[in-house]
């Protein structure tokens, strides 16, 4: 498996564990706010969240959501577009006891909203630094890049791409 495609597969994973971010719409001059994700195993650079009709996500457009592990040692940055897509199968699909302490009305609360993101391209870090890089980071010499982790930039977070 290639450098990229394991930042890829790591991704998901990562994100299973500790599915928390921080996500906000571009250009909006708004801070971003924490939200968590709900991930569908069969849709590929998509992520869903569970928000709240007067969110100000729910107006949609172009956004960005940031990842950090559990285990501070993977981050991503994604961009793309959000858009409110309340599709019954989804929301079924995708709802979870914690999300009705949000909306105490269920699948059919008047202020439930689904929000879809899709991402149009992430950038990936694993800071999973080598034996030697941490050794040397220990006595303050120099790091090569080869010994600092793995990075890429991708126009899909699909694993077999």
């Amino acid at each position: 498996m290639t450098d990229v495609a394991k930042l890829k597969e790591t991704l998901w994973k990562k994100m299973s564990d500790g599915p928390y971010v921080m996500a906000g719409l571009t250009g909006d001059n708004q801070h971003f706010e924490p939200l968590t994700v709900m991930l569908d195993k069969d849709q590929v650079d998509r992520l869903y969240f569970f928000i709240g009709r007067d969110n100000r996500l729910a107006k949609g457009g172009k956004a960005m959501v940031q990842f950090v592990s559990k285990g501070q040692d993977y981050f991503a940055c994604l961009a793309g577009t959000a858009t409110v897509d309340n599709d019954p199968a989804m929301i079924d699909k995708l709802w979870a006891k914690p999300v009705e302490s949000w909306f105490p009305g269920g699948k059919t609360d008047p202020n439930l909203a689904l929000l879809r993101f899709d991402i149009a391209d992430a950038e990936l870090w694993e800071s999973d630094m080598s034996l030697s890089g941490k050794i040397k980071m220990l006595f303050g010499a120099k790091i090569e890049p080869s010994e600092e982790g793995s990075h890429a930039r991708v126009s899909t977070t699909a694993v077999n791409s």
